[in-house]
C-alpha cells in the first residue's frame, strides 16, 4: 500500500510542475489565440536562470526561494520583450502564421542558452530545508515533492483570485470568451495581451525554476515539456486554467502507475488520453464551443491562383529542374531530391490546410507510414523497389483513412492536436516494436534497385513521382471535389444547407493528403537508404507547417516556395556555428516582412512593380 501511495504522490508532484507551464500556455492562448511553441523555451530559461541565481546567491532558504521567484519574473520580462518586438507586429496575421514566429523564437533561445550556459547538463542544488525524505507508510517521500504538491493548488488559488477578484482578471476572462467584444468596449487590447503574455511566461518560468532540485537543467527541456503541456491544455479545454489543473493531475497520475503496469506505453500515454478525451468531448473537459480558434478560415483571403506569368515561371522552374542533372554535381542532385520530397510533403499538407481548412500538427505520421511501408515491403516481404513504391502510399492512405475518421469531427486547434496525438501514437509503435520496425535503430539497407542506383537515375524517378504528385494535388484542388472542400472550409453551415456531406468530403480530403505525404515518404526512404522513427516525429510535422506557412497558405504556389526556401536555408545554415539563431532570425525576418508568406510578399512586389511601370 505504501508503494502505491508513493507512486501517487510522485504523480501529484509531477502534476504540479506540469500544471504551471500548462496554465500559462492556456492563459496565453485563451486571450491572444497564439499557439505558442516558445512556451517550452520560457520553461527552460526559467530553469537555467534559477540555477545561476541559486548557485550565485547561496543564501539558504530565503536565497533559494528568492532566486526561484526572481528567475520567474525575469522570464516574464523576456516574454514581454518577445511579445512587444515580434508578436505584436503580427497579431493581425493568420493565427497559425504566428506559430512560425514562435518556432523562430525557439531556435534563437536554444542557441542563446547554449552560448551562455554551454552544452553540458547542470545539476542544481537541493532546496534548503527540503533536502531530505519523510516516511509515509514505510516509503520514503522527498520533502520537496510534498512542497510541490502544495505549490500547485496554491498557484491555482492565486490565479483564481486574480481572475475573479480583480478588474484585470475580469477583462482577461472576457477576452477569453470574446476578445472582439472586449475591444469594442474600449479596452486597450494591446496592453491586455502584453499583461497576459507576462503572466503566462512567468508561470512557465516558475515551472522550470522549480525543477532544478528534481532534474538536471539541459537544452532538451524545452521540447521535452512542450508536447505534454499542449496535451494538458487541450484536455482541460483551451483557455481553462482549472481544466489544465485537472488534466495535469489526470495525465501525471496515470503515467505514474502506467510505468509499473506497462512501461512501454508511458511515452505515448498522454497522447492516447488526449485522443480519447477529444473523441468523447471535442472541446476538452472544461472547454466550450468557440474555443477551437486556430483554423485557416479567412474569407478576406481566398486561395489565390497563379497568374499567367506565375504559371510560366513555374513551368520554367520545372524545366530547369528536369535539366539540372546535366549541369550539377552529385551532391547537388541529392539536395534537389530533398527539395522535391519536402515540396511534395508541403503541398500535401497545404491541400489539407489551405484547400480543406483542416489544421494538422501531425502530418508527418503519413510521411513516416509511407517510408516504413516501403522499407518493410523490401526488407520483410522481399518486394522490389517498384512494387514497394506502388504499395506504400496505400498504407499511408489507410492510416489517414482510419485516423481521419476521428479527426474531421473536430475543428481548429482541437483537430490539430488530435492529428498530433495520432502521429505520436504511430511514432510510439514504431519506436517500441523492435522486431518489426527496428525500434530506435530503424530499418537500414533500403536502397534503390541496381538499375536505379545511380544518383542521376534516381533523381529522375524522384522527379517523376514528386512532380507528378504535386501536379495531381493541384488538379484535385481545381476539381469539383477541391471546390467543395473550399466551400466547406469557408462556410460549413452553408455547405450543409445545400446538401453537402461536409464530414465525408473532409475525410476524403484528409485521406488524399495522407496518401501523397506517404508518397513523399517513399521517395525519402529510398533516397536515404534507411528510415527511423524521427520520420513520424513532431519535428518533421513542424517542418511541414513551417514550409506551408512560410510560403503562404493562401496561394497554391506557397508550399512550393516555402519548401524550397526551407530546405535550401536549412542546408546552408546548418553548416555554420550557432545555426539555430541564424535560421530562427531568417524565419522572423520573413514573418515580419511578409505576414502572408513568401508568396504574398512576391505578389505584393509584383503589384508594386506593375504600378511603377504604369
Amino acid at each position: 500500500m505504501g508503494f502505491y501511495l508513493a507512486q501517487l504522490l510522485t504523480g501529484l508532484a509531477n502534476a504540479s510542475s506540469l500544471f504551471l507551464i500548462a496554465s500559462g500556455l492556456s492563459i496565453i492562448f485563451g486571450v491572444t489565440r497564439i499557439v505558442n511553441f516558445a512556451h517550452g523555451s520560457f520553461y527552460m530559461v526559467g530553469a537555467y536562470l534559477a540555477y545561476s541565481l541559486v548557485t550565485w546567491l547561496d543564501g539558504g532558504i530565503l536565497g533559494f526561494w528568492f532566486s526561484i521567484v526572481l528567475a520567474a519574473l525575469l522570464v516574464g520580462v523576456i516574454g514581454l520583450v518577445v511579445e512587444l518586438i515580434i508578436l505584436r507586429r503580427i497579431y493581425h496575421a493568420p493565427e497559425l502564421f504566428q506559430l512560425v514566429a514562435t518556432f523562430g523564437v525557439v531556435l534563437i533561445v536554444q542557441d542563446a542558452t547554449l552560448a551562455i550556459w554551454g552544452a553540458e547538463d547542470l545539476l542544481g542544488p537541493r532546496a534548503p530545508g527540503l533536502d531530505s525524505a519523510v516516511r509515509i507508510l514505510g516509503e520514503p517521500i522527498p520533502e520537496y515533492d510534498l512542497a510541490l504538491i502544495a505549490i500547485g493548488p496554491a498557484v491555482l488559488l492565486a490565479i483564481w483570485l486574480v481572475f475573479h477578484r480583480t478588474r484585470w482578471g475580469v477583462l482577461v476572462r472576457a477576452a477569453t470568451q470574446d476578445r472582439e467584444m472586449v475591444g469594442a468596449l474600449g479596452v486597450n487590447q494591446a496592453w491586455l495581451f502584453s499583461a497576459t503574455f507576462i503572466l503566462g511566461s512567468f508561470l512557465a518560468g516558475l515551472g522550470g525554476a522549480l525543477q532544478i532540485p528534481r532534474e538536471a537543467v539541459s537544452l532538451q527541456m524545452d521540447l521535452s515539456i512542450i508536447g505534454e503541456a499542449f496535451v494538458v491544455t487541450v484536455i482541460g479545454g483551451m483557455g481553462s486554467v482549472s481544466g489544465a489543473f485537472i488534466a495535469a493531475v489526470l495525465i501525471s497520475v496515470l503515467n505514474a502507475f502506467a510505468i509499473l503496469i506497462f512501461p512501454q506505453i508511458s511515452i505515448v500515454l498522454p497522447f492516447v488520453v488526449m485522443a480519447v478525451v477529444l473523441i468523447v468531448r471535442p472541446y476538452g473537459i472544461f472547454g466550450r464551443p468557440g474555443s477551437e480558434h486556430g483554423g485557416t478560415e479567412d474569407p478576406d483571403q481566398p486561395l489565390r491562383l497563379l497568374s499567367g506569368k506565375g504559371a510560366m515561371m513555374l513551368a520554367a522552374a520545372v524545366m530547369a529542374l528536369a535539366l539540372s542533372p546535366v549541369f550539377v554535381a552529385d551532391f547537388t542532385m541529392i539536395l534537389l531530391v530533398d527539395v522535391m520530397v519536402a515540396t511534395l510533403f508541403a503541398v500535401s499538407l497545404h491541400f489539407m490546410m489551405g484547400v480543406g481548412g483542416m489544421v494538422s500538427f501531425g502530418h508527418a505520421a503519413y510521411f513516416g507510414v509511407g517510408a516504413y511501408a516501403a522499407a518493410m515491403a523490401v526488407k520483410l516481404l522481399g518486394l522490389g523497389m517498384i512494387p514497394a513504391m506502388l504499395l506504400a502510399p496505400f498504407g499511408a492512405a489507410l492510416a489517414a483513412l482510419f485516423f481521419g475518421w476521428f479527426c474531421v469531427r473536430l475543428s481548429g486547434v482541437y483537430l490539430a492536436m488530435l492529428t498530433l496525438a495520432a502521429a505520436q501514437i504511430l511514432w510510439g509503435v514504431t519506436f517500441q516494436w523492435q522486431d518489426v520496425t527496428g525500434g530506435d535503430d530503424g530499418i537500414l539497407g533500403v536502397w534503390p534497385a541496381a538499375w536505379a542506383s545511380s544518383d542521376r537515375v534516381y533523381f529522375y524517378i524522384a522527379f517523376a513521382l514528386c512532380i507528378g504528385g504535386i501536379w495531381a494535388l493541384r488538379r484535385a484542388a481545381h476539381s469539383p471535389f477541391g471546390y467543395v472542400l473550399r466551400g466547406v472550409r469557408d462556410s460549413r453551415i452553408r455547405a450543409e444547407a445545400i446538401g453537402v456531406d461536409t464530414r465525408f468530403h473532409q475525410w476524403m480530403g484528409f485521406t488524399v493528403a495522407g496518401a501523397f505525404a506517404g508518397l513523399a515518404g517513399v521517395v525519402f526512404a529510398f533516397s536515404k537508404g534507411s528510415v527511423f522513427p524521427d520520420a513520424l516525429g513532431i519535428a518533421q510535422s513542424i517542418d511541414g507547417l513551417i514550409m506551408v506557412l512560410l510560403g503562404g497558405i493562401h496561394a497554391l504556389a506557397g508550399p512550393i516556395l516555402g519548401a524550397a526556401a526551407f530546405v535550401l536555408i536549412e542546408d546552408w545554415v546548418t553548416r555554420l556555428d550557432y545555426w539555430r539563431v541564424i535560421f530562427g532570425g531568417i524565419i522572423l525576418v520573413i514573418v515580419l516582412l511578409a505576414p502572408d508568406g513568401i508568396a504574398g510578399g512576391v505578389n505584393r512586389l509584383m503589384r508594386l512593380l506593375r504600378r511603377d511601370a504604369a
